[in-house]
């Protein structure tokens, strides 16, 4: 499921404290936007779906053809999940701010904040990231988020993979990996709160994102030793993380001693 050994460029970086994250209101101007405005080239002629998201039961709207091409709700859309004239999508389990960087995603294909090239570094970089401890274009921005459902804080690009993967869309998927891959500063707990997410809502067979917490965990080994949360979170145990980050460890000392 994962390589034998890992990179050693990316590190947990310096901890800062994670803010609880709300509904933000540009969020919403922008998804209205996106409704006002369809892709450049776009011939969208559906009808408007209503979508109702969340505990709080948030709504949304969104064109039907661009809703289709996830392979989700192209058969919820003709399935149970929809009310025939209505239009309307009930979707009382996701995260409004979650989804709303879905749906971002399938009318602009990208959320934010946006993955930028960097011609000066020939390298790829988050919209407003912040890079004051000089990692080669890598920095925290809208990093975190507050998940109802966990009841604490998750990292947002992680929480946007599963849903990707619950929708089926693959791009998605990818591209919040990357995103991940360019954020710093981020608390042990959040780390270890997001890798037991990744867990709990993917298939065993996922081979990304799974491998990019275990080799996370593997770089910034000497942070998450010292670590209290880490040795607590090991204790309860329950969860197949800690097997998987086990093997890994092995396979990972075997390598360095074969090179040895």
């Amino acid at each position: 499921m994962f390589k034998r050994s890992f990179p050693s460029k990316d590190r947990a970086g310096k901890a800062v404290k994670p803010a609880k994250k709300i509904y933000r209101e540009h969020t919403k101007i922008r998804i209205q936007q996106n409704l006002d405005s369809p892709p450049i080239g776009s011939t969208l002629t559906g009808p408007i779906v209503t979508l109702i998201v969340g505990r709080d039961q948030r709504l949304f709207a969104a064109h039907e053809d661009i809703l289709s091409l996830s392979p989700f709700f192209a058969t919820a859309l003709k399935g149970q999940f929809y009310e025939g004239a209505s239009k309307r999508v009930e979707l009382l389990d996701e995260e409004p701010e979650i989804f709303s960087s879905v749906l971002e995603f399938l009318y602009k294909r990208d959320y934010y904040p946006r993955l930028l090239h960097n011609k000066r570094r020939n390298s790829w970089e988050l919209e407003d990231a912040r890079d004051d401890l000089n990692l080669g274009g890598r920095g925290s921005v809208e990093s975190t988020i507050y998940h109802t459902g966990v009841g604490g804080v998750l990292l947002k690009d992680t929480a946007i993979y599963c849903t990707a993967d619950r929708f089926g869309l693959d791009e998605l998927k990818r591209l919040a990996l990357r995103k991940q891959g360019l954020q710093s500063g981020i608390q042990v707990d959040v780390i270890l709160r997001s890798a037991r997410f990744a867990y709990d809502n993917t298939p065993d067979s996922d081979s990304r994102l799974r491998a990019h917490y275990l080799a996370l965990i593997i770089r910034s080994r000497k942070t998450f030793k010292r670590s209290g949360t880490m040795q607590m979170e090991m204790e309860i145990g329950g969860s197949k993380l800690f097997f998987d980050l086990f093997v890994a460890m092995c396979n990972h000392v075997d390598d360095i001693v074969e090179m040895s």
